[in-house]
């Protein structure tokens, strides 16, 4: 019913409880998560996850906080891009390291895959170089959003997907709130950002998938539907963003 479209379950505050993890994301109706890959030393611990859970994906890439790590090239995350269950590159960012960027963007224009974007504090440069970049080529979600409503409106005419985190259910997030409010539905998507951002009424707490059922509540609250309309619309477009996950082989339970 929901999906969480970002986490990190590879973390060591998460990685040792996937089976407690999945339980609970049984229990509340959330039945696929997106694990996001953020150093190419971790790839193959999270590409594992992917591949042996059958409602698991994954990501390439490299965070763009991550230091002293291996530089990815090109041909790195295209190598990695194609094999079974990875369906993004990122997560990617400016932040201190623009070519690490600007490589993730060709990724993603020489893959076709959709792009995983975290902008901070950074916004009119990111922009820029998506535009250089990949033009309409390229298109993917803006992640754990928290811009304003113009950072949002550049993204959506760049054809990208604006994604909320638990970030929405904090009592100072009124601005946030208001953006999510204009955000089209059909270009909307929700995450945890496991383990961090525990969203209300976990505040503080590691955070979960199984609580991206926080996030979707509040978005309903926010636009007066039934939170079932809002797991529906987010789900629906996860599939269409990233359509690899509408195939399920090369996994088990």
């Amino acid at each position: 019913m929901y999906v969480d479209s970002h986490c990190h379950l590879s973390f060591p505050e998460l990685h040792g409880r996937i089976d407690e993890i999945r339980r609970d994301m049984a229990a509340a109706g959330v039945d696929r998560a997106l694990v996001i890959c953020t150093t190419m030393e971790e790839f193959d611990r999270v590409h594992g996850l992917a591949l042996a859970h059958d409602n698991f994906w994954c990501t390439v890439g490299v965070h763009p906080d991550s230091e002293g790590v291996v530089e990815p090239s090109l041909e790195d995350l295209v190598e990695a891009a194609v094999r079974p269950r990875v369906v993004a590159i990122g997560d990617a960012d400016m932040g201190w390291q623009r070519e690490r960027f600007r490589v993730h963007v060709r990724a993603a224009r020489a893959t076709s895959l959709p792009l995983v974007v975290h902008t901070r504090s950074a916004s009119e440069d990111t922009l820029a170089v998506l535009r250089e970049e990949g033009g309409s080529a390229v298109t993917g979600v803006f992640h754990c959003f928290t811009e304003t409503a113009e950072v949002a409106r550049a993204a959506l005419d760049l054809g990208f997907h604006i994604s909320f985190s638990g970030i929405l259910t904090f009592r100072n997030a009124a601005d946030l709130r208001e953006v999510a409010r204009l955000v089209p539905l059909d270009r909307l998507l929700i995450e945890t950002d496991s383990p961090y951002l525990a969203p209300v009424p976990h505040r503080g707490k590691v955070n979960s998938p199984a609580w991206v059922v926080h996030v979707a509540r509040q978005v309903a609250e926010l636009r007066g539907l039934p939170v079932e309309s809002v797991a529906e619309a987010t789900s629906r477009n996860f599939e269409r963003l990233f359509p690899g996950v509408l195939a399920r082989s090369g996994s088990s339970a």
